[in-house]
């Protein structure tokens, strides 16, 4: 599974302030998802499937959140609070 089949934005790019990040959020959901497959002892596609079904995802995926700046460990920590809270 590709991480660029699932971002489906208006041709396929992101845009924050008049600048293109696509690549800034492609990069970051890369190293979000190695983490949490390390942290996990899973392989990055099961890491990945479960990190698609996240708040934390769809934060970072949508640029006015500015979720996207934030550091990977910030966005692991948000992904593991939301699966520990339910929230």
């Amino acid at each position: 599974m590709s991480i660029l089949k699932n971002l489906k934005t208006m041709e396929n790019r992101y845009v924050y302030n008049g600048q293109d990040i696509t690549t800034d959020i492609i990069m970051k959901i890369e190293n979000v998802v190695n983490l949490i497959a390390a942290r996990q002892a899973d392989d990055f596609e099961k890491a990945y499937r479960d990190f698609l079904e996240s708040k934390a995802y769809v934060a970072l995926r949508t640029p006015e959140s500015l979720m996207w700046a934030e550091s990977a460990e910030f966005i692991v920590d948000e992904y593991y609070a939301e699966r520990n809270t339910g929230n």
